[in-house]
């Protein structure tokens, strides 16, 4: 059980910080851009005021996207009471509201186009680049060593990015409720418990741990 203002306060922050984490995955994207194909001017492409800005901007998206749809949402009147899901998403909630769904739907789409969308179009750019810079690298020994530097950022995104796509990105009559809960439970459980041990793979004390216990 769970009032309509938390299950409303539910979404708020499930949105928040799940659009936040698209346009941070994009800003490391940029990040490793910049460390790979302009080494010498990284300092200054990505300075600490430029790092603030991004992190800030990456909440504040977060934060718009949160509040406008959680209010358009609620503000519409509910003709159920049960969610046929674990939390308040945004799909089952859509099942609940009275009269025609189409506009809420193209909402959605358009949400996600702007939220998932465009940060992954920045993505692909920054590896384009990147794979292009590398694969113009004189020495293997520098290819693997920029591969390297790329390699978790790169897992995270096609986990992350990969279920919120399929999820948000398609229509509403092919829903089905045990995939969408399946779908949810990897990005919003599985994938954040998988970044921190993606990430700590890169870290040498950690694969020198892992390498003497197997």
């Amino acid at each position: 059980s769970i009032s309509k203002t938390r299950c409303a306060m539910q979404m708020f922050f499930f949105l928040f910080f799940g659009v936040a984490e698209c346009f941070l995955l994009a800003a490391m994207a940029l990040d490793r851009c910049f460390a790979i194909c302009y080494p010498l001017h990284y300092t200054i492409l990505m300075s600490s005021r430029v790092c603030r800005g991004l992190v800030a901007g990456s909440y504040i998206c977060g934060s718009a996207v949160g509040l406008v749809h959680t209010l358009i949402t609620f503000s519409s009147p509910l003709c159920g009471s049960a969610i046929d899901h674990f939390f308040c998403e945004i799909q089952p909630l859509l099942d609940l509201l009275c009269g025609n769904t189409f506009p809420r739907e193209i909402q959605v789409i358009v949400v996600a186009v702007f939220a998932i969308l465009s940060p992954f179009l920045l993505i692909t750019y920054s590896y384009i680049r990147i794979i292009s810079t590398i694969l113009h690298m004189a020495s293997a020994e520098s290819q693997q060593k920029a591969f390297s530097t790329c390699s978790s950022h790169l897992l995270v995104v096609i986990l992350f990015y990969g279920t919120a796509g399929s999820m948000y990105l398609r229509p509403k009559y092919s829903y089905c409720a045990s995939v969408d809960k399946f779908l949810s439970l990897s990005y919003s459980v599985v994938t954040p418990l998988l970044n921190p041990i993606i990430y700590s793979l890169r870290n040498k004390e950690v694969k020198g741990a892992l390498k003497k216990k197997w």
